[in-house]
């Protein structure tokens, strides 16, 4: 779980995942966090080393999911947790303007800041999902690096198909693939 952070460090990040998410990565300067977030460039440096260790820090606390026991551990409570916290990623996280800066490698910092904070956030919907198949409630066909990719490329076709991501996305994507996971079908 996310070590609380203190209440200028917490704007800071907030600040940061925001322009992240709607001006993609080029706009995460120390110069625009500080401002966005209403403080000084001074207290960002004194909080942070560089752009990447503030990107970094931004980022990890979406990395760093609730445990299961603050939610439902049915199957299809893993299930829905797994999806909300897959999508989080992008939705709450880097936008899409940050994921299509991610698959085009246009800012390398910040792909290689944000490849090793996804890289915990997948342990831990891996986790998750290896629980609920210790446990008998899910039933995974396959391998479970692919059951995420399935929910993260989902989201992004719901968007590139739409522009938007329905309301009900979540429950569709549980839907479909709790006859596989859940029902074991």
């Amino acid at each position: 779980m996310a070590t609380p952070r203190s209440a200028g460090s917490a704007k800071i990040a907030d600040a940061a995942r925001e322009l992240l998410r709607t001006k993609g990565p080029s706009a995460v300067t120390i110069e625009r966090v500080a401002a966005q977030a209403g403080v000084a460039r001074t207290t960002v440096y004194r909080r942070f080393a560089d752009r990447d260790e503030m990107l970094t820090d931004a980022l990890k606390e979406l990395a760093d999911p609730p445990g299961p026991e603050e939610h439902d551990i049915s199957g299809e409570g893993r299930l829905r947790w797994v999806v909300e916290h897959a999508s989080a990623m992008i939705l709450d996280g880097i936008g899409f303007g940050g994921f299509a800066a991610l698959l085009s490698n246009a800012d390398p910092a910040f792909s290689a800041t944000f490849r090793t904070v996804l890289q915990v956030h997948r342990r831990a919907l891996a986790e998750e999902l290896e629980a609920g198949v210790a446990d008998g409630s899910l039933r995974l066909h396959g391998d479970i690096e692919t059951m995420v990719d399935s929910i993260v490329g989902a989201l992004l076709a719901e968007y590139g198909r739409t522009g938007a991501i329905a309301d009900d996305w979540v429950d569709r994507l549980v839907a479909l693939h709790r006859g596989v996971v859940v029902d074991g079908r």
